[in-house]
């Protein structure tokens, strides 16, 4: 008896030991204010999804007002180079002028907590207006997300730098645009915040992005992923450099 009872013991206790630690996901839904049929779709997935909505579009400034009210956490989606438009930022252009573009996307995407960049990869690699957009940012309390559309972005470093409230992203769930291909990203991510206790993700509003999202969020937390808000996730790393993106916390480029 006293066999059983010891082995049924070593049975549960290896059991605990073998279940997963809780780790954190953040999702960002980046290209919204284009097309009324899938903001709506993103607003209704389930949990904190963030919502990037960019300023060019002719449903902006009314998505944020509803994604505000219905409690979601918005984010203004800032076209930069190779993107091109009014509110464009490219390299070369005067910080007056990029001020005033900034100014501009705000007053478009009303109730932003932060900004990600839209494009960018040339953008943000350049050292001095990545510098002057963290410490406007911290200015205006606003966060960063580095979508880090580029492996020679800076725009990370800057922030963390500037000790600007920040994280970059770890996983694009839709580069190819299948059901197939998004759920195996989707499983990356799982896969990575389990291995360093964190991962965020960006995705697009594309049809297939949604079908994926709708249906395996409500599994995350079987899965021993907590989905948390993105501003959760910045007090959670506390401007630190997830190991893909520098070392001991530190991101790489400067």
């Amino acid at each position: 008896m006293r066999y059983l009872l010891f082995a049924l013991f070593c049975l549960l206790a290896g059991t605990a030991h073998a279940a997963p630690a809780k780790a954190y996901m953040s999702i960002v839904i980046d290209d919204l204010g284009q097309n009324s049929e899938r903001d709506s779709r993103t607003l209704a997935l389930p949990g904190p999804i963030t919502l990037a909505i960019m300023p060019d579009t002719p449903h902006a400034t009314d998505f944020a007002r509803q994604a505000h009210k219905a409690g979601r956490t918005v984010i203004l989606h800032m076209p930069m180079d190779p993107a091109t438009g009014p509110y464009a930022w490219t390299p070369g252009t005067p910080v007056e002028e990029l001020a005033r573009r900034l100014d501009a996307a705000l007053t478009k995407v009303p109730y932003a907590a932060g900004i990600n960049n839209h494009m960018g990869s040339r953008m943000t690699a350049q050292p001095g207006p990545m510098a002057w957009l963290m410490g406007e940012l911290q200015r205006r309390h606003l966060f960063f997300v580095d979508s880090r559309t580029s492996a020679a972005t800076v725009a990370a470093a800057k922030a963390q730098e500037q000790g600007l409230a920040h994280v970059s992203r770890d996983v694009f769930l839709d580069d190819v645009r299948t059901t197939e291909a998004i759920a195996t990203q989707l499983q990356q991510g799982i896969a990575l915040a389990r291995k360093q206790g964190s991962a965020v993700l960006i995705g697009h509003p594309y049809p297939q992005t949604l079908e994926v999202l709708a249906r395996e969020i409500p599994r995350l937390r079987s899965q021993g992923i907590e989905l948390i808000d993105i501003q959760q996730m910045i007090a959670h790393r506390s401007n630190q450099a997830m190991p893909g993106h520098g070392h001991n916390g530190r991101y790489t480029n400067r």
